[in-house]
């Protein structure tokens, strides 16, 4: 689906990745409309393969006032990727999309612990105050500064 053009590129990028056997991998997108459905510009969207990570992520953007939520992906939500055309739809269809876009970029992450927050949300506000709001810095700094060279 050419509309879904972003986890193209991250799922290039994640496969490039695994060259390098990283500890952990986070990445940032804007990627889905319906992460801000979901939460609107409140809380950041966490999808993850570990959920150690996840935690650490959850508790970093806790103690600097950037959340972030986990959300599931569960084998229901990867076969919704199944498709008669290709190996892999690269779209889940109009329901869970936050989920389904994240469950396609795990299908490149499998080697490493990998998260994917789903800024498309938090990175903005509309309104009176409408700009962008720096997210997920505080929390990606808070990560980095609690791990060990």
């Amino acid at each position: 689906n050419t509309d879904a053009e972003g986890r193209l590129v991250l799922c290039d990028a994640l496969t490039y990745t695994e060259r390098f056997n990283p500890r952990s991998v986070i990445d940032i997108a804007t990627l889905t409309g319906a992460a801000v459905a979901t939460f609107g510009s409140h809380v950041t969207a966490l999808l993850s393969n570990n959920d150690d990570l996840a935690s650490e992520i959850i508790g970093c953007g806790t103690d600097c006032a950037d959340p972030a939520w986990q959300l599931p992906m569960w084998d229901e939500y990867q076969s919704l990727l199944n498709s008669n055309f290709a190996d892999i739809a690269n779209i889940g269809g109009p329901r869970a999309g936050t989920i389904t876009a994240a469950c396609f970029l795990s299908r490149f992450a499998e080697k490493f612990n990998w998260a994917h927050l789903d800024i498309a949300g938090s990175a903005w506000v509309s309104g009176a105050e409408k700009g962008a709001t720096g997210r997920p810095v505080p929390l990606l700094v808070e990560y980095l500064s609690n791990q060990k060279a």
